[in-house]
């Protein structure tokens, strides 16, 4: 009885204040979630991204829209198409294409905020300024295909790259030192040695034509085998630190780490005795033990290096180094390693990459850490009969134009999209690249690609699609001699490109391919010019070249 008295009291002015009070609560909730999203657990966390291509003719429109959800637990680039047992970890799935007359749509993975948008699908051109609209046109029909890319500004040509280094090598200093050095003044007399070099127009088993300055670079290399000490950090552990991952896309930067840990000719135990010092970290495993929180824990890592010794501090860090080759390499050690040499896969001019401080890092996708030299070699020119080859996940705007303009449209031309990853397919890949002049290496959701390092391998000419992308060794190798480099922009025109290349000029830039090849190849136990030398070469030449004394 005393229940019903007092629902009886309740009226309905009261009922309209309760209900207005959940409204405008709801309603603050939701203008919150627009404004920072929902944050939500590392273990499952989906976003929508969408990036449109827009193709235009004279009777329809076709519209191309990339729908995107992210597991943020596992944001790596994927660019593994062919990783044996399909044992991927990193934005694991499946394309799933619905085509009709007016829109296709493609489900694929990317890397995105970590956050639940509530908000209506917006032009992505207008709410990003980072944004821009490019327009490729197609000569042989005329149709125009539109492409949204997260770069503003224009391309920073192979000719400027050249010219960035040219100015890096004579302008830019790193940090004055605290207090002198006799490490210093030894980097500082191999600086002046080098400019030096007595000229040499030719070497046994190099060739000439491949490097900028072949002189320099043989004395420079001299000189790193005889002098070069390195100091290797014993602090952190595993396996962030000091577990070298020696297999999948991310290879290089594990490579190194074995090798250099375990090198007895340059690792000092004494830091007082080392030019350089060594960070042996593996940014793949922190991304994917700390996810989002890498950044902080790097910069913990350098103030208790810092703290504990004297050399981080006597040079703000510009005689230490670290060897990435995650997606994120490049974005997350941008600020705590800002004075330092950073060997980077993700070498990309416009989004931090310092040209002639930086090096870039080859993308090398091993497959057995026990055979890392395997599928070596290719056929010679004359039985190369395939033009251009590519095939390849649908990763970033670019690779989606590529196989649309392509696919099917001249006999020379094997563009294709993902391959089936059973062995008869990776073996009908390898014989592609084998059987093919040029090798298309398309960007996919970051500049590089290990496809350029494939191309090489299989001793077929590499065609760099990639604005802004700076090839690995690019102080010391002079890639245009063994490489085309085609502007986004153009990709409507790969075919008149390629074929406007005469065949006198295709035999002499494959054989130089051949010649190349050395400088891309993993040993276990590392050999003069390899891989791994040609990564701390290119590492000590920019130091070489920063030192800087009291």
């Amino acid at each position: 009885m005393r229940i019903i008295t007092r629902l009886e009291r309740f009226h309905h002015s009261d009922i309209r204040r309760l209900l207005s009070g959940i409204i405008v609560t709801v309603g603050f909730v939701v203008l919150l979630v627009q404004c920072f999203g929902i944050p939500c657990p590392k273990t499952f966390c989906l976003s929508p991204v969408t990036v449109s291509v827009i193709e235009s003719t004279n009777s329809n429109v076709t519209q191309v829209s990339v729908m995107n959800y992210i597991n943020l637990s596992d944001i790596d680039n994927v660019d593994e198409e062919f990783e044996e047992g399909n044992k991927k970890k990193d934005l694991d799935g499946e394309n799933d294409v619905v085509i009709s007359k007016e829109k296709v749509e493609i489900n694929v993975s990317v890397i995105a905020r970590a956050n639940i948008s509530l908000r209506k699908p917006i032009d992505s051109s207008e709410s990003d300024p980072n944004l821009v609209m490019v327009r490729v046109k197609d000569s042989r029909n005329g149709n125009v295909l539109s492409m949204r890319k997260n770069e503003r500004g224009a391309a920073i040509s192979i000719s400027q790259m050249n010219s960035l280094l040219i100015q890096s090598l004579s302008s830019f200093k790193s940090p004055k030192p605290r207090w002198s050095s006799a490490r210093d003044s030894e980097m500082l007399s191999a600086r002046f040695e080098i400019e030096k070099a007595s000229v040499v127009h030719e070497f046994l088993g190099l060739n000439a034509s491949v490097y900028r300055n072949i002189s320099k670079f043989l004395r420079s290399y001299d000189l790193m085998e005889r002098k070069l000490k390195v100091y290797v950090y014993k602090e952190g552990g595993k396996p962030i630190f000091h577990k070298p991952l020696p297999r999948g896309i991310y290879a290089s930067e594990g490579w190194f780490m074995k090798l250099m840990e375990s090198n007895k000719k340059f690792v000092v135990r004494d830091p007082r005795k080392a030019h350089l010092f060594y960070i042996p970290i593996s940014i793949k495993a922190l991304r994917s033990s700390l996810g989002l929180d890498f950044a902080d824990h790097l910069k913990e890592y350098v103030d208790l290096i810092a703290g504990k010794y004297k050399f981080w501090n006597r040079t703000g860090g510009a005689d230490h180094f670290i060897v990435a080759c995650h997606d994120w390499g490049n974005k997350l050690t941008k600020k705590t390693m800002k004075n330092s040499v950073r060997a980077l896969c993700n070498s990309n001019v416009a989004q931090g990459f310092r040209i002639g401080t930086d090096t870039a890092l080859p993308v090398t996708y091993i497959r057995s850490a026990e055979s890392p030299l395997e599928y070596l070699g290719g056929k010679t020119p004359s039985k190369r009969k395939i033009l251009a080859f590519f095939a390849g996940s649908m990763h970033g705007y670019l690779r989606p134009i590529l196989v649309k303009l392509w696919e099917n449209k001249e006999p020379d031309m094997k563009i294709v999209g993902p391959m089936p990853r059973d062995p008869e397919s990776k073996t009908q890949y390898r014989e592609y690249m084998k059987s093919s002049k040029y090798c298309i290496c398309a960007r996919g959701y970051e500049v590089h690609t290990p496809r350029v390092v494939e191309a090489i391998i299989n001793e077929c000419v590499p065609v760099i699609i990639a604005d802004n992308y700076v090839p690995p060794f690019f102080e010391i190798l002079n890639w245009e001699e063994f490489a085309v480099f085609v502007e986004e922009k153009e990709i409507a025109n790969l075919r008149n490109i390629l074929l406007s290349i005469s065949e006198e000029r295709y035999i002499v830039m494959q054989a130089r391919v051949k010649a190349v090849q050395q400088h891309f190849l993993w040993h276990k136990k590392p050999v003069k010019f390899d891989l791994f030398h040609m990564i701390l070469h290119s590492i000590w030449h920019s130091r070489v070249y920063k030192v800087k004394t009291r």
